[in-house]
């Protein structure tokens, strides 16, 4: 079952989890977004993970630089089980080495830096929601495809098809 645009015009239909190490960042980011999105924070790359496997997690915002693991080692290690969040990086340091690396080993979809600006960082949430639902729509009719296809195939085996 998939959200309508219509649905998520408020966006409390979509699971935001915020990963950062200092409080308060989490303190501004839950005041500026919880009436907008359902946030869940945690205060380390471990936590994170606690949370996405308990938790349907639509979009991951994760500070870069944190203690133990990085925002894009966070989300390299939850590719494998848990590929569908939409994965945004977001850090006060300019780092172009940690920018290309967010894209191309964490799969990251967009990096925003801090301070962030409210409306970018909500309109990118929407954006990405977006996305997740593009590919799901993707996912869900490219498997009717190929049972259509089998279908077919087994009628032209059968002899049944003109």
């Amino acid at each position: 079952m998939f959200l309508t645009p219509e649905k998520t015009m408020e966006g409390k239909d979509i699971n935001v989890l915020y990963i950062d190490d200092e409080p308060n960042n989490i303190t501004s980011f839950k005041a500026a977004f919880r009436r907008v999105f359902n946030i869940f924070t945690a205060e380390s790359a471990e936590e994170g993970r606690k949370i996405v496997e308990t938790e349907t997690i639509h979009v991951i915002l994760s500070d870069q630089r944190m203690p133990k693991m990085t925002g894009i080692e966070f989300f390299q290690s939850i590719l494998e089980t848990h590929p569908d969040p939409i994965r945004i990086l977001i850090t006060g340091y300019a780092d172009i080495n940690a920018v290309i690396d967010a894209i191309n080993v964490g799969q990251v979809y967009k990096y925003l830096s801090k301070p962030w600006n409210e409306d970018e960082v909500k309109n990118t949430i929407f954006k990405s929601f977006e996305v997740l639902e593009l590919r799901r729509q993707n996912r869900e009719l490219t498997e009717k495809l190929m049972d259509a296809n089998k279908k077919l195939e087994f009628l032209a085996r059968q002899g049944l098809l003109s």
